[in-house]
């Protein structure tokens, strides 16, 4: 058997019944975080159950991943396998945080150049497709791959034995350092990047369009445009005498015009 360190918890306390009782319960804090996401957002732009549920299941998928890998990668050697935990946990919620950015980036720039509609993240047709959201959780795990594996080579420069002794050394309590390393931290941190991942793999949705007085489609913004060539076209004159009625014209009412006057001097 591994020799117990003399600080820390023993090599398969992650894994043990305490360890993934506190898993568990970080994954239902930290997902709710998600839902209260969804409430904050205003009603005419809140995202239906099924696309929220297509949104947030590509997170879930890739966290677990991450989770599991930093699992399997702290019990590889004889070290404190939750000091290790935490590095790779801090490692991947700052240098990691800024890959997924960057990988979200790219392939939604490839994808949009190379016209697959479907793979746009937030994007699931009309009716939402689950090939689609398959695809797009496909493009997410392997962004988290990517960001997973840059993560493990920075790990293999030396000096990281100096910060795990500095971040879990002063605690001689195993059963506290695994509740502060599994539970604590990843919540107050997972919470902030699910909130902002989410944010940046949701579609946009736009302020609803307006019906005008005909009974067509016309947003706000093409009202406010068409008004203002109106005003400023120089090929037709305001009635001077019925400007009362041209103000209430822009609010229901129709404006009346007169074609402009020539005077012909010979």
């Amino acid at each position: 058997a591994a020799p117990r360190p003399a600080h820390g918890c023993g090599s398969g306390a992650l894994l043990g019944r305490f360890g993934v009782l506190l898993q568990a319960l970080l994954a239902l804090c930290a997902f709710s975080t998600l839902m209260l996401k969804r409430f904050k957002e205003p009603k005419a732009e809140r995202r239906p159950w099924r696309i929220w549920f297509y949104d947030t299941s590509k997170q879930a998928i890739g966290a677990l991943f991450i989770h599991f890998a930093n699992v399997f990668l702290s019990d590889l050697t004889e070290e404190d396998p939750c000091s290790l935990y935490l590095i790779n946990f801090i490692l991947d919620a700052t240098l990691g945080m800024l890959l997924i950015w960057l990988g979200v980036k790219v392939v939604s720039w490839i994808v949009q150049h190379k016209k697959y509609s479907y793979l746009v993240f937030g994007e699931y047709g009309d009716p939402p497709q689950a090939a689609a959201w398959i695809g797009q959780c496909i493009l997410y795990l392997l962004i988290m791959v990517f960001e997973k594996t840059v993560i493990s080579l920075v790990l293999l420069i030396p000096g990281w034995t100096k910060l795990q002794q500095i971040l879990l050394g002063y605690i001689p309590n195993p059963q506290l350092e695994l509740v502060l390393v599994m539970f604590v931290v990843p919540f107050i941190v997972n919470a902030i990047m699910f909130w902002v991942v989410d944010s940046l793999i949701m579609r946009k949705y736009k302020q609803k369009d307006t019906l005008d007085i005909n009974g067509s489609t016309e947003t706000p913004r093409a009202r406010r445009t068409e008004e203002s060539q109106v005003l400023l076209s120089p090929d037709m004159d305001f009635d001077q005498s019925e400007s009362d009625q041209d103000i209430s014209g822009f609010r229901g009412t129709s404006q009346k015009m007169k074609q402009p006057s020539y005077q012909v001097v010979i």
